[in-house]
Formats: C-alpha cells, structure tokens, sequence
C-alpha cells in the first residue's frame, strides 16, 4: 500500500478519521499532533494576507482591457 495523509481528530476518547477509509487489522501508523491554532493566531494571519493584497491590488493599479490578450487561454471557463 503507498502511504497516504488521512485527516482526524480526537474527540476526548479515541482517534477518529474525518472520513471513512478502509484500513486492515494490524495496518501501521503514524500519528501526528497538529498545534491548535488560537483565534488571536487566525486574525494576525487575515491582517497579513489583507495587507498583502492591498499592496498587491493597490487603488492605483492601471485597468487592463483584455484587448491587451495575446493568447486566450482554450481551458479558461470564464468564457
């Protein structure tokens, strides 16, 4: 069998995979403890990207009209 990543969680008791997958008796693993991230930790995280994207998507950035398109891109399915 190829190693696979399998998402759980310990719900106070036993660890439980987040969904079904078919495992043999005696099937070696390894487990590993994620940190818990606080909400404090989530918001810092949204600041940054925020930030990063308004220094990426300044108020001055030009309009491009997509007559400036070389090439259309055949698997794009915004059409």
């Amino acid at each position: 069998m190829d190693t696979i990543n399998l998402k759980a969680h310990f719900d106070g008791k036993k660890i439980l995979l987040d969904e079904p997958f078919n495992l043999e008796p005696d099937t070696k693993l390894i487990v590993t403890v994620l940190p818990k991230h606080t909400n404090e930790e989530r918001e810092e995280w949204m600041r940054l990207s925020i930030k990063s994207l308004e220094r990426a998507y300044d108020k001055n950035e030009p309009e491009y009209s997509t007559d400036l398109i070389k090439e259309t891109n055949p698997d794009y399915e915004g059409r």
